[in-house]
């Protein structure tokens, strides 16, 4: 019988995924999940943290977000109730991502898939 593959997490990469899970309303940088650790008295290294996030990211725990090469990458939890069904709009003062629940752009999506037969991602999709 083929066994389970089974995740090893060690205390930084459970440290780091419960900060995403706290913060899943929230489109995180690896400076600001640094942050909350550190004013939560878990000093973690930059580079322990950026590991761990990119293999959650490896295992779809995690969702990142690349804007563009001027701002850094951010990174956001997945839950049950995560950004599937929503897209994002980014400030092009600060760069700052934000959730769009509107049913004008749920129409743009819909509009691309039936009139040029393409599905927009909403995932990845950033306005």
């Amino acid at each position: 019988m083929p066994q389970k593959s089974m995740v090893y997490r060690t205390k930084q990469s459970e440290l780091v995924l419960s900060c995403l899970k706290e913060n899943s309303d929230r489109h995180l940088t690896i400076e600001e999940i640094s942050d909350i650790l550190k004013r939560n008295g878990n000093v973690v290294g930059t580079a322990t943290i950026y590991r761990n996030v990119e293999k959650l990211v490896l295992e779809g725990i995690v969702r990142k977000y690349n804007t563009d090469s001027s701002v850094a990458a951010c990174f956001q939890y997945i839950s049950k109730n995560g950004c599937k069904n929503h897209f994002h709009l980014k400030c092009t003062s600060c760069g700052e991502l934000f959730h769009a629940s509107c049913p004008v752009l749920d129409n743009i999506g819909n509009h691309i898939l039936l009139h040029h037969g393409f599905e927009v991602d909403n995932t990845r999709t950033v306005f």
